[in-house]
Formats: structure tokens, sequence, C-alpha cells
């Protein structure tokens, strides 16, 4: 249970899978098909599903780099979130959202990892939501020619990293998408990182 004890719900939310973020033409990549399957998954099991869209120099609002990838669309139903900056809350009604929905339990997938996905996960927790991190249903642009470790890498060292989050009263975990049960609290399915200050 969440710090936020009147809001037991789960969400989903969906970061920045947009042509200009995850790549056009869009080929059907494990992230692609991963976050497809949550989507569902959480339409099967009444979960809200959140889709947040980064709006900037290179992803003007309404053109076709800011549009969700093709295979992605939403639901009528389903509550879009603009934003333009890294973290899905600042600056948004993200926490509007979740507060209508009760939603204080949260899963997230999307794009970038070592961007807008660490920033969203230290926003939601900081604000007293559960945070599951999806392992295997992110993106992330190979920056090696300015430095940076390689997608692999990235990618594995911020599921070890978020597996170590601890906060009173609430719970950091990552989890693959298969396995994935929504109406369970969260729980990380891969030993607890070993964690350091």
């Amino acid at each position: 249970m969440p710090t936020l004890k009147i809001r037991p719900n789960n969400a989903l939310i969906v970061v920045d899978m947009q042509n200009g973020v995850v790549g056009m033409p869009m080929t059907v990549t494990r992230s692609w098909r991963t976050s497809d399957a949550l989507a569902e998954m959480g339409r099967r099991e009444d979960v809200p599903v959140i889709w947040v869209q980064h709006s900037g120099t290179d992803l003007a609002k309404g053109s076709e780099n800011w549009r969700i990838v093709p295979g992605l669309a939403p639901h009528d139903t389903e509550s879009p979130v603009e934003k333009t900056y890294g973290d899905s809350f600042e600056d948004t009604d993200l926490e509007i959202v979740l507060s209508s929905l009760e939603s204080g339990r949260l899963v997230v997938v999307g794009a970038q990892t070592d961007a807008c996905i660490l920033s969203t996960l230290h926003g939601a927790f900081v604000r007293g939501c559960d945070v599951t991190l999806i392992r295997d249903a992110r993106k992330i642009e190979d920056r090696a020619a300015w430095g940076a470790s390689s997608p692999k890498q990235v990618i594995a060292h911020t599921n070890l990293y978020w597996s170590g989050q601890a906060a009173p009263g609430r719970k950091a975990a990552t989890a693959h998408t298969e396995g994935l049960v929504f109406a369970n609290e969260p729980a990380s399915n891969d030993a607890a990182a070993p964690q350091s200050g």
C-alpha cells in the first residue's frame, strides 16, 4: 500500500512512446510489443492506462513526431497527459488524473530509460506512490558517442538501481511483463539489489 492510503488503485503509465522518440518508421520491437501487451492487460483488468506525450523542439504538438506510434493507439476513454519536462508530473495534470482515479500504485513503461522514465519514477516515488518499473518494456537511444554506456548496460543499471530503492511506506520494484498481475501489490520478481548510501 502506498503512503497515499486513499489511493489503493493501480494505473499503467506509458511514457513518450511517440514517433519522434522511438523512431520512424516504427519497427516492431520488444519495447513496442510489451507496451502494447501491458496496455491490453490493463484494459482487461480495468486498470487505467495513462498516455504521456512530450512536446518540445523536435516534438511539436500535433506533428507526426509527436503522435503515439502506430499500433499503440490509446482508447478514447484513456487519459492523455501532455508534458514538456522529463518528469511526467512536472507542470502537468498527471497528479490530478491519478488522484481522480484513486491510483497510488503505478506501473511505468516507455521511453527513454535514462531520461523521462527515470525522472518519472522519482516524481511518483517522492509523491508517495508505489512504483513498479517494467524491466522489458523500455526504449533508450544509443548515446555512446557522448560517452554514455551502451543501451543494454544503461537498462541493466536502471533495473538494478530501481530494485534497490527504499522509502518509508512506499515500494519500489521491478518486474517482467510476463507474470505481472496488476491486482497484486507491486512486487519484484527479481532479487533485491544491494543498497548503498
